[in-house]
């Protein structure tokens, strides 16, 4: 049986390190989806850091959207997988169409978070049929004061009510700070 595993925590705060640290210290054939897309020049940075600090071993996906449908193509090469980020993945859904995020229908809304939850809920759920291992990172966004304009509200509440399906659905959660990992669940 697969073994899903969160890591959350606020920027910089170390869960990519701590998430890939997981990785390395288990047996079997290792993988790393990426979902972020090198839209500007400070992406680019983080994107090389972060190619940079994993072994080439690992195989990587680049997966910006639809990373469920290649979930059982993945189980076939590698036995554990990190999903680096689920918030970079919201993005990319948020942001596939443009919107007027201060008009937009909260219907609309709903319907985008509902698409982002059930993408992560395949995601679960493919990992957990194919036995693949999957360290999921997202992070915290919900900590800070309250957004003054209402698309980077709308981000932080789904990020937020996105984080909480992810722990539910995880078998062990843990938040980074600081470095520092504490195990949740």
């Amino acid at each position: 049986m697969s073994k899903i595993i969160t890591v959350t925590g606020g920027a910089r705060s170390g869960k990519s390190s701590f998430g890939e640290n997981l990785l390395k210290k288990t047996q079997g054939k290792k993988g790393y989806i990426a979902t972020a897309t090198p839209f500007d020049d400070g992406m680019k940075d983080r994107i090389k850091n972060h190619q940079a600090s994993r072994p080439n071993s690992w195989q990587t996906f680049e997966l910006p959207y639809e990373i469920s449908s290649h979930i059982n193509e993945i189980s076939r090469s590698c036995d554990i997988v990190i999903l680096d980020c689920i918030t970079v993945f919201s993005s990319n859904i948020l942001f596939e169409k443009e919107y007027d995020w201060e008009q937009i229908s909260y219907e609309k809304i709903s319907l985008l978070e509902e698409k982002i939850i059930h993408e992560i809920q395949q995601i679960i759920e493919k990992a957990r049929q194919y036995n693949l291992d999957l360290v999921i990172i997202t992070n915290e966004v919900g900590s800070g004061i309250v957004p003054g304009n209402r698309l980077s509200r709308v981000y932080r509440d789904i990020a937020g009510r996105t984080n909480q399906k992810l722990s539910e659905l995880s078998d062990e959660v843990y938040v980074t700070i600081s470095g520092i990992p504490l195990k949740l669940k």
